[in-house]
């Protein structure tokens, strides 16, 4: 079984063992899928050992576990106070933390995680993920009232298809319509989510970028690699912990190999702690680099004027 059909098979028997009742149609909807597999999946379960029943003519629940799942289930059932709690304390977790990303993500193979975005606790972003999970399931276009995009200092409407959320539920990403491109949309700069009647029309062209460790989003990567002392490795950890699985040693430094979105982030990185770190065979990267001193510092007085800085 494929893993996307694993993932709704748990989010079905959580349905089905639940305090509420679904039809085969609401069930379908709940796991977007279609009323045909949902019946293929209760035949699963049946044939795994769980008694399935339908009650009142028109709802199906499971009435019994078998004893070998008796673990399965204490595993996937979480009343709304645990999921409550369980939330708050990823939430608390720091945006640069691989762990908050992971346990969102194994939570959302099981659980609709817009369901207990009431639970955020920044709450217009509960309700900003609310609003575009419902649109994503229905697969609608959406208007993003006053976006306010940090990379254009902007505050203005964006006309957008959403279709999928990053794992820890910080940004969503969407197809502009008007910019012809998939872009990423953190939650906690919407003002407010309208949903339109129209629906998704370039659905073609989704396309979920990547994100790098320095938490940069794009559709491309660029290969980098640095090296740096114990000092630069210890502080690149401690703010971008995802970038442990790219580092490795060498003769007492520390390499990081990495591919990253954007050259932004790992430059920032170099420049802040440059009697720390050594670039190494990235072009690119010490072009932007280089190129950032003299855009940016050659005004300062220290440095005197007229003075220009050049790669060795």
């Amino acid at each position: 079984m494929e893993h996307a059909s694993i993932e709704r098979v748990l989010r079905l028997i959580r349905l089905m063992g639940g305090n509420i009742n679904y039809t085969i149609d609401e069930l379908a909807e709940k796991l977007h899928t279609s009323e045909r597999t949902v019946y293929r999946y209760i035949d699963t379960l049946k044939e795994a050992g769980f008694v399935v029943q339908k009650v009142r003519g028109a709802y199906y629940r499971i009435m019994r576990i078998p004893n070998t799942f008796k673990d399965l289930e204490k595993l996937i059932y979480f009343s709304e106070e645990e999921a409550r709690v369980l939330t708050a304390l990823i939430n608390g977790l720091h945006e640069s933390n691989v762990l908050k990303g992971n346990l969102y993500r194994k939570l959302s193979g099981i659980y609709d995680m817009t369901d207990i975005a009431k639970y955020h606790d920044n709450k217009k972003a509960a309700l900003n993920i609310k609003l575009l999970g419902e649109a994503i399931a229905g697969r609608k276009q959406v208007i993003l009232k006053n976006y306010e995009s940090a990379h254009s200092g902007t505050v203005r409407d964006r006309f957008v298809e959403p279709f999928d959320f990053t794992g820890e539920y910080v940004s969503v990403w969407a197809y502009d319509l008007e910019a012809e491109e998939n872009k990423l949309f953190k939650v906690t700069r919407i003002d407010d989510v309208i949903e339109l009647d129209s629906d998704w029309v370039k659905e073609s062209l989704h396309r979920k970028g990547y994100l790098d460790v320095f938490r940069m989003q794009s559709m491309e990567q660029i290969p980098v690699k640095i090296s740096m002392t114990l000092r630069a490795k210890n502080l690149l950890l401690e703010e971008f912990p995802m970038a442990m699985e790219d580092l490795h040693e060498e003769n007492g430094h520390w390499i990081l190999d990495t591919k990253v979105s954007r050259l932004e982030g790992v430059g920032r990185f170099v420049i802040g702690l440059a009697a720390d770190v050594r670039i190494i065979d990235s072009p690119a990267l010490e072009e932007y680099v280089y190129g950032y001193i003299n855009d940016h510092l050659i005004n300062l007085k220290q440095y005197g004027s007229g003075r220009t800085y050049h790669r060795k």
